[in-house]
């Protein structure tokens, strides 16, 4: 398997949050490796690819707006971990800032490949919310 350079990895995870932000999902699609797994806290076995997309698809259509701060990200052979505040303003006018830490491994083609995600679901309270306010 070929070694994936720091700046590769590092413009990888550029290009995923950046893309989140904006809401670009045909560049987050392009980002993930046709197996990718993913699992996010209270997950009880991992998503696969189409599963974990519904996920990104449904945070992005609820909230107006998003944007990551991020606190560290330490790159490592093949992949980074990176703790951020996630902020995102829901569209019924409430907010959510989540602390997240989250381990994302790339694969020899430079693609992501596996995504574990660790936040506190209670953060998630306001933006659950809104779903079930957009319901009614």
């Amino acid at each position: 398997m070929p070694v994936i350079d720091a700046d590769a990895i590092a413009d990888v995870a550029d290009r995923l949050f950046d893309a989140i932000e904006r809401a670009d999902t045909a560049l987050i699609e392009r980002l993930w490796d046709d197996d990718v797994l993913v699992w996010h806290s209270g997950d009880r076995e991992d998503n696969d690819r189409p599963r974990a997309l519904r996920v990104i698809y449904w945070f992005i259509k609820r909230t107006a707006d998003r944007r990551y701060e991020i606190l560290d990200r330490q790159l490592f052979d093949g992949g980074f971990v990176q703790q951020h505040i996630l902020h995102a303003n829901c569209r019924n006018g409430a907010s959510i800032s989540m602390r997240v830490c989250i381990v994302i491994k790339l694969g020899g083609n430079g693609l992501i490949n596996r995504i574990d995600e660790y936040f506190d679901p209670a953060e998630m309270a306001p933006l659950l919310e809104s779903a079930d306010s957009q319901r009614n």
